[in-house]
């Protein structure tokens, strides 16, 4: 009875948040029929200066930390992120009704990293005198980066497969790359048209922001101009952000309820699944470089959150076709509250594992 209780009241805290709540404000007021609207170019300024601050942030942690203590960890930070997308790609977008793209999208928030979960278990892990890395911030950029460029990278190649598919079913011949596609002919990407994608992905202008601000975050001192401008505007400007995201999800949620069904089980299993990842390959630092047990906690918490902050901007941009109900509801409004929950237990099977 007591665990229903503290399941429900950490729902409820999710939808007091301002990710969850603005985005349902949106959507109430795209129900009710309200002329509120926000024009197109505030849009895109309010998105690039969001992720100008993620990666600004994200570029600073890293460069503070010690590089060399920092290289296998935030290496199998980046390679959890990329499984986890990988893994979303084989599985959710193969679910009935589920479509390429909004599987994508919401793999992409799944792969990518919490920042309140991350804070939450560093407090629990503080309460209790688990020692970790001063540089565990800094692995953020690695798997969130990692994640949200596989899944935008994956997401295009899956439209680039569905566009050449309809032409060939058409009876017409599909150019990728220089390689010709024919009615009945199996499509396979070249390399050329892959290679295509990536560039487009990393030219876009949420990938371009957030790298950027990773870039300058390491290699200047935007210390100064982060504190005073990026830093106290964020929060406000993510709540405009949600707003948008909530009036568009209104208008599409009618395609969700064919499948909220899919989209309600991935967000219960995936981040105990996800989180194993991340505890996996913790553990596999931990052999080599004698990485903490609080670490290897940390790092199956990263893996095991979805983000709240960087995500949702950045697949709204990136991938304008997937629906935000279905990514950002599955992550925010389901999947958060599992990886919190489920705090408790990577400190217990670390315990068994290493002993903390």
């Amino acid at each position: 009875m007591q665990m229903i209780m503290d399941i429900g009241a950490t729902l409820l805290g999710q939808l007091q948040k301002p990710t969850l709540s603005f985005l349902l404000g949106g959507m109430m007021l795209a129900a009710l029929g309200s002329k509120f609207e926000i024009p197109q170019s505030i849009y895109k300024f309010i998105v690039i200066l969001l992720l100008l601050k993620v990666g600004l942030g994200e570029g600073m942690s890293v460069r503070d930390a010690n590089l060399l203590e920092l290289a296998v960890p935030a290496l199998c930070a980046a390679v959890a992120g990329i499984a986890i997308v990988s893994l979303g790609s084989r599985t959710l977008t193969r679910l009935r009704g589920v479509s390429p793209m909004d599987g994508m999208a919401t793999a992409g928030l799944f792969g990518a990293v919490s920042a309140s979960t991350l804070a939450a278990a560093m407090a629990m892990l503080d309460s209790d005198g688990i020692a970790y890395e001063g540089f565990i911030g800094a692995l953020y950029p690695f798997m969130d980066i990692a994640a949200l460029v596989t899944a935008v990278v994956l997401g295009r190649m899956s439209a680039e497969r569905a566009a050449s598919q309809t032409a060939a079913g058409d009876g017409t011949v599909a150019m990728s790359g220089g390689t010709g596609v024919g009615a009945g002919v199996g499509f396979n990407m070249s390399g050329d048209l892959v290679r295509g994608i990536l560039v487009d992905t990393l030219r876009s202008p949420a990938i371009s922001a957030l790298l950027l601000g990773l870039a300058l975050g390491i290699f200047a001192k935007p210390d100064s101009v982060y504190e005073s401008f990026y830093d106290p505007l964020f929060r406000g400007l993510l709540s405009i952000l949600m707003l948008i995201m909530g009036m568009e999800a209104w208008s599409r949620l009618s395609e969700l309820r064919k499948v909220a069904h899919a989209y309600v089980l991935y967000a219960l299993t995936a981040p105990l699944v996800h989180g194993l990842i991340g505890f996996g390959l913790g553990l596999l630092a931990h052999h080599l470089t004698g990485f903490s047990a609080g670490g290897v906690v940390l790092l199956a918490v990263m893996a095991a959150s979805s983000s709240d902050i960087s995500g949702p901007p950045t697949m709204r941009a990136a991938l304008p076709e997937a629906n935000p109900s279905a990514y950002v509801g599955a992550s925010t409004g389901l999947g958060t509250p599992v990886a919190i929950l489920s705090i408790p237990f990577w400190v217990w099977l670390a315990d068994m594992a290493i002993g903390v």
